[in-house]
């Protein structure tokens, strides 16, 4: 991973969860972190904590639905590193509302936040991308394939960003960027060890999984080495997808 060292890695959603664990990982792999969030609190934090460990990494704060804040972001960027290399879009809501009660304030909400964020952002990391090669993932979910009651526009957005990631790889492949997803399954952010025996053995893997098993394939995707892979999404969960479940 030592082709990492030095790169220019943006990531959305960074301060909690998921996006912790990456900045967290990419920035031990010796790359300059530039991540976003809306929790100023935890992303100012994580940022000090990590840069006084020797780390390059830097906090923003930053709504990625909101599309003027994602320009003036990346200009802020640009003006300090000239180029991107790597982009993870990863920020996002889980929020599920009943079908019968969402109102349209709702909807439009979770699908800026969660798909539209991802175009936008797209767009101005591309831009410092073009003619030198990058790379682009983009954080959807088995939702996009499966669902549960009442995740209709948490869905829809998965939906979407998988097929947004295979337009972007064909449209950005002249420029020489790759694009790929992510789609994580069951991912235990807080509290592992409270989980229940019933919740690993439903997984055949064996065990629910947990941030750094995504932090791990954004690694292998982000490797300059694996050129060869770009309009592809990954399902890392444990094998539950391909699960038959029969109620007896």
């Amino acid at each position: 991973m030592t082709r990492l060292k030095d790169k220019i890695v943006c990531i959305t959603g960074g301060a909690n969860g998921i996006g912790k664990t990456l900045v967290e990982e990419f920035a031990k792999q010796g790359a300059v972190v530039e991540f976003m969030d809306m929790d100023v609190n935890k992303g100012e934090g994580l940022s000090l904590q990590l840069n006084s460990e020797g780390y390059s990494t830097r906090f923003h704060e930053v709504n990625v639905g909101v599309y003027q804040q994602v320009k003036d972001v990346f200009s802020k960027i640009k003006e300090d590193h000239g180029v991107v290399d790597v982009l993870i879009n990863n920020a996002g809501v889980s929020k599920f509302i009943s079908f019968w009660e969402m109102d349209h304030e709702d909807w439009d909400s979770i699908l800026s936040s969660n798909l539209s964020s991802v175009y936008y952002c797209s767009r101005e990391g591309a831009a410092l991308m073009k003619n030198r090669g990058g790379c682009i993932i983009n954080m959807a979910s088995t939702r996009a394939s499966m669902s549960e009651p009442d995740t209709e526009a948490y869905s829809a957005t998965k939906g979407g960003i998988v097929s947004l990631t295979h337009s972007m790889a064909i449209t950005l492949s002249d420029v020489g960027i790759r694009v790929n997803s992510i789609s994580p399954g069951w991912i235990q952010t807080e509290d592992y060890d409270s989980l229940r025996d019933r919740d690993h053995d439903q997984h055949p893997s064996g065990r629910v999984g947990k941030p750094e098993d995504i932090a791990r394939a954004c690694l292998f995707l982000a490797h300059p080495d694996n050129d060869f892979i770009t309009g592809e999404n990954l399902v890392v969960d444990g094998g539950m997808t391909r699960k038959m479940i029969y109620e007896l």
